[in-house]
């Protein structure tokens, strides 16, 4: 049984995705939240396996709400759900440990295998061009570059803070230095 919470700030998409999730046997929506301030209660009241949540959020965006959460003891698994979920995306979701991401227009049957996936500890994300990873590191400093690798090799951030020699709040000031960078921009008619 996989518990899932479901995190976007559009009644109609919670109420579609609950339903839609619902009829999945083995999948079971614990509840929903609009923002990230109805997110944490609904956490410790839930505690789910794993964390459907919304890129585009009013407030915070999904990127720091995914780093947030994924701080919680004992972290839940979180799958990027947005209709900006390609590679753009997909590299800083990996700087803040997203376990994957998928694009709000998946079939269902998508959707319930990137969930089954990333709750067997898998990662889910779209494949990376040479065009879009080049592009990802012409924005960032190279001594940035070793971050990025370790990451998207799904290094822990403890281990990749080790191999570098950094305190965890110089690693964590650097991937808020390279999120800044890869930021993806949401149009405003997305809001």
């Amino acid at each position: 049984m996989i518990r899932v919470l479901v995190v976007d700030d559009h009644l109609a998409l919670r109420a579609g995705l609950t339903a839609v999730l619902t009829a999945e046997p083995g999948i079971v929506p614990l509840g929903t939240a609009s923002s990230e301030r109805e997110l944490w209660p609904a956490l410790q009241r839930t505690k789910p396996d794993l964390v459907l949540l919304d890129y585009h959020l009013p407030g915070q965006d999904g990127l720091a709400i995914c780093r947030h959460v994924k701080r919680t003891m004992p972290p839940p698994k979180v799958l990027m759900y947005s209709a900006y979920a390609d590679a753009a995306l997909a590299i800083p979701a990996t700087l803040v440990g997203a376990d994957g991401v998928v694009h709000t227009g998946a079939p269902a049957l998508e959707l319930y295998e990137a969930i089954r996936l990333v709750a067997r500890g898998e990662r889910v994300r779209p494949p990376l061009s040479r065009e879009m990873l080049n592009d990802a590191l012409a924005r960032l400093c190279p001594d940035d570059l070793p971050v990025l690798g370790m990451a998207l090799d799904d290094t822990p951030t403890a281990e990749i803070a080790a191999a570098l020699r950094l305190e965890p709040r110089e690693l964590d000031a650097r991937i808020d230095r390279m999120l800044a960078a890869l930021r993806v921009e949401v149009p405003a008619s997305a809001s």
